[in-house]
């Protein structure tokens, strides 16, 4: 085996990570994986008050980072991650609109946990997976999984329901998407995603822009927008206050990270862990790279878990592709100032269905893994992870804030290892 793989064509069925579908449907699909993660991926930027763009940019500078570091091995692809708006906020004291003007200390702490998550990679590498494993066993990393989905649920449902008319478009939308997954073929039901979405665009203008049911769609700020430009690069700022706040959010993106790479195993039968320290050195690199140009901490994106496991095609160029288009796209501000113009509740209905597709890849680890739910032990750990992370269950430590997919993934970890003690105890194993 070489270092890449040598990806063979396939044309119909599941596509796996060392094969790949002809080029213009693999284009097809690398568009449909940037519009999945773009909403998530533009939001939590400017929920920190950092430039979309450069977010946008540097997430495919980061796929493309975890390709090479990982060898095409594993499919993903790495957008910005919710876990680092909290310290981030509470770093910079972001007031919550515009650029944020404490954006170089925030950058300084992004990099330092990008170093931290490279150097728990490179011990991975060094000492193999069994370490994490006993920590994270199915029971854990399928909850985790979950959790990840069920958590960003608030998100997707409140950018849908501010109006009673945006409440019903989100329906709409999610009606639309899933006629398209089920009743359409080929082509078309591979890019759910994309056309459920363009569908329901066009259905908004319609009721919004056409018979004021809504609120009207602008294209002003596509008008004016240039179709080409940089970004707002930033620099960092190191302080030990900052990075002290900030980088123990490694610890949360190895769990979001083994979880993602624990949902494609199971999805694609393969067993991944040999690279699961690359995934982890490949993502904290990406994660410094990002912050040295002003952009958001990058995690393996969960959004296109969802995608994959929907579509059934997980061939890694499919994030090359994906990775390049949001790298051009990162350069347009017109292309951005379009994505602006997207309905909250077109998105949000996207959103659901999307967020809806992880909760399951979870479940879904537990019923591959035959994870046996007549043990009390597994009952406990998931009932009140699941509990946790939906409800956004928050511990503060001193100035470091534990927000709720962190708080379930320690108390997942600590939980499964407190309750299993008496099954070692007694010479069963966990």
């Amino acid at each position: 085996m070489g270092y890449f793989p040598q990806w063979t064509v396939r044309t119909e069925g599941v596509v796996a990570s060392e094969e790949r579908l002809p080029w213009p449907q693999t284009v097809a699909m690398g568009a449909q994986h940037v519009v999945a993660m773009f909403g998530a991926t533009v939001l939590a930027p400017l929920l920190m008050g950092f430039d979309p763009n450069v977010a946008i940019l540097m997430s495919g500078v980061g796929t493309l980072i975890f390709f090479l570091v990982v060898g095409g091995r594993v499919p993903s692809y790495l957008g910005s991650s919710f876990a680092f708006i909290g310290v981030v906020i509470a770093a910079t004291g972001y007031a919550g609109s515009g650029p944020n003007p404490n954006l170089g200390t925030a950058l300084g702490g992004i990099i330092a946990c990008g170093a931290l998550y490279t150097l728990i990679g490179v011990v991975v590498m060094a000492s193999g997976t069994r370490w994490i494993e006993k920590l994270m066993p199915p029971i854990v990393t399928g909850a985790v999984v979950a959790v990840i989905g069920l958590n960003l649920a608030p998100i997707a449902v409140k950018g849908a329901t501010a109006t009673p008319f945006d409440a019903w478009m989100a329906v709409v939308t999610i009606v639309l998407v899933g006629g398209v997954a089920v009743f359409t073929r080929g082509m078309v039901q591979r890019l759910l995603i994309l056309v459920g979405l363009a569908l329901a665009y066009a259905v908004y203008l319609a009721l919004a822009n056409g018979m004021g049911l809504g609120k009207p769609v602008s294209f002003a700020a596509v008008a004016a927008a240039p179709w080409l430009g940089l970004p707002q690069f930033a620099a960092p700022n190191f302080k030990a206050e900052a990075i002290a706040l900030i980088a123990p959010v490694a610890i949360i993106l190895v769990a979001e990270n083994l979880g993602h790479v624990k949902a494609v195993a199971a999805m694609t039968g393969r067993d991944l862990d040999r690279y699961m320290g690359r995934a982890f050195v490949g993502d904290g690199v990406a994660t410094v790279v990002a912050g040295y140009a002003g952009g958001t901490g990058v995690t393996t994106y969960a959004e296109n878990i969802g995608v994959m496991a929907v579509t059934k095609i997980y061939s890694t160029l499919v994030f090359v592709v994906a990775a390049l288009i949001a790298i051009v796209l990162g350069f347009s501000p017109k292309f951005g100032a379009l994505i602006q113009t997207i309905p909250g509740p077109v998105l949000g209905g996207v959103s659901i269905v999307v967020f809806g597709l992880i909760a399951v890849a979870g479940a879904k680890i537990w019923v591959d893994n035959k994870v046996d739910f007549t043990q009390n032990r597994n009952l406990i750990v998931a009932a009140v992870t699941l509990v946790l992370g939906a409800g956004d269950f928050a511990l503060k430590v001193g100035a470091f804030t534990l927000g709720g997919i962190g708080t379930a993934t320690f108390g997942a970890i600590l939980l499964n290892l407190l309750l299993s003690s008496r099954d070692a105890g007694r010479g069963t194993g966990a």
